[in-house]
């Protein structure tokens, strides 16, 4: 976690200059604001990823003494193909299109339909071939 925390460090520091810095040259304010929330954001996950890389143990990469093989192993869960993430965005297409066109009645159906495939994306691994 170490060496992420430092990535997003010297990426705060590069903003922390460059926004002053356009704002003298540009006088923009929204350019301005979106580098400073930029700024924020990128000091909000460096302070993160930071505070946690004090609290855990240091993985294989964050050592001297690291080796490759010292990553080997499990690395979690990768589930295999899916179809349920293409029906949560088909009904949310159907869902957006319904509110566009001032048609209530297909939002309405668009929500039915994507609560019916967001239930089938959450309990897919407890049914079928890939059951635990």
């Amino acid at each position: 976690m170490k060496s992420e925390a430092w990535v997003f460090a010297i990426c705060t520091i590069f903003l922390v200059l460059v926004s002053p810095a356009y704002w003298f040259i540009t006088s923009d304010w929204t350019g301005t604001s979106a580098l400073t929330m930029t700024t924020l954001l990128t000091l909000m996950v460096t302070l993160y990823l930071g505070f946690h890389a004090k609290n855990m143990d240091p993985r294989p990469e964050d050592r001297k003494d690291g080796e490759i093989a010292d990553g080997a192993g499990e690395l979690g869960f990768f589930p295999p193909y899916s179809w349920w993430p293409l029906w949560c965005s088909l009904t949310l297409g159907v869902c957006v299109f319904g509110v566009a066109a001032g048609a209530w009645w297909l939002f309405i159906i668009g929500v039915l339909l994507g609560a019916m495939a967001l239930i089938g994306w959450i309990f897919e691994y407890y049914r079928g071939i890939h059951a635990h």
